[in-house]
């Protein structure tokens, strides 16, 4: 059976639009926070693979998306190179051993060898494979390069990224060293996901605006190039999504051999279709905070409609749904996008 959201991001001919949400299974469905408090906390649950087919599920159940994305966190990668992460109630990730010189990355596990470690999501993606809707695509994901770096260097989130900045600027060789031991295992990671079942692969670098335009090429940008060369190499069929949050002012330097480009809800969709449109698929762009207002989220679905029309496109939210959203208005969100783009 073809699955509608994969034949989108191949640019065939759909009966509507695909929707899904970035942060689709998580703290906004009171069924997720059930199964999350019965792991008793955040990492528990990436690590039990029942658990995280359950609330990997629950939004294509609950909310009527026409894809689930794998229940996991970007940064199980770092963790499985041997770095210490802890999620702590109220402040988020933490690194207790952030990467400051060479040696500090010669220590950490590498290449097939960190991917092989990642055993509970590939079990997670068999499972969900088994009870996901023959309709219904599955995506798998990594963090960018760049994004994996800067929680590894900066020990836990930042507004300001200074010291990753740092080392761009005083000492780029150990950046680069760094980058590309990260994208090593990316690959094997992504490799396996897609050996497990996935249909689909999206890199998200979320910090992308952390870097200046005459750079992001060089420390982003050509590395998820690189893991995406390496996947289409082996396994040309399996459609790849590109989402950098916040690269409106670089468009035109966008490149590479993968499908679909995610829109952040920062760029104009109409810019990125006459930037991008010809080459890519694009996903997105509504700005999550739409959701709130059940009318202000209609006023954006039909906005997207008729600057996207019904081809080359799928609905999304430019960055990831918010806790505190009605389950109610998401639904009316994923049943707006069907409406207004049924053929």
């Amino acid at each position: 059976m073809s699955k509608i959201f994969v034949d989108a991001c191949l640019g065939k001919e759909t009966p509507y639009t695909p929707v899904w949400m970035m942060r689709q299974a998580g703290r906004y469905l009171p069924e997720y926070m059930e199964v999350r408090a019965q792991a008793g906390n955040f990492l528990n649950l990436c690590h039990d693979p029942k658990k995280a087919c359950e609330v990997t599920l629950q939004p294509v159940d609950i909310v009527g998306v026409d894809a689930a994305i794998l229940f996991s966190d970007i940064l199980v990668i770092p963790d499985e190179m041997g770095m210490d992460l802890e999620f702590i109630k109220g402040f988020g990730p933490k690194f207790n051993d952030p990467i400051k010189t060479n040696a500090d990355i010669d220590r950490l596990i590498g290449g097939e060898e960190a991917a092989s470690k990642l055993t509970y999501v590939y079990e997670t993606i068999e499972l969900i494979k088994k009870e996901l809707a023959d309709d219904k695509a599955l995506i798998g994901f990594t963090g960018a390069p760049w994004t994996l770096a800067t929680y590894m260097i900066e020990g836990e989130g930042t507004k300001t990224y200074n010291i990753c900045k740092k080392m761009m600027y005083s000492n780029p060789a150990l950046l680069h060293k760094i980058l590309a031991k990260v994208t090593e295992v990316v690959k094997f990671y992504m490799e396996k996901q897609i050996q497990a079942g996935i249909d689909v692969v999206q890199i998200f670098d979320s910090w992308a605006a952390a870097i200046e335009p005459s750079k992001y090429d060089e420390f982003s940008w050509k590395y998820m190039v690189e893991i995406a060369d390496y996947l289409k190499a082996k396994y040309p069929h399996i459609p790849i999504i590109m989402f950098p949050k916040g690269i409106p002012a670089f468009l035109d330097k966008v490149y590479g051999n993968f499908e679909v480009f995610g829109v952040d809800w920062s760029t104009p969709m109409a810019l990125a279709k006459e930037k991008l449109g010809d080459k890519y698929v694009l996903q997105g762009n509504m700005e999550p905070c739409r959701l709130y207002s059940k009318e202000m989220t209609t006023e954006c679905v039909e906005s997207l409609q008729k600057t996207m029309g019904t081809k080359r496109h799928i609905f999304n939210l430019g960055h990831g749904i918010l806790p505190d959203v009605p389950v109610e208005n998401a639904i009316h969100f994923v049943k707006e996008c069907q409406r207004v783009s049924k053929k």
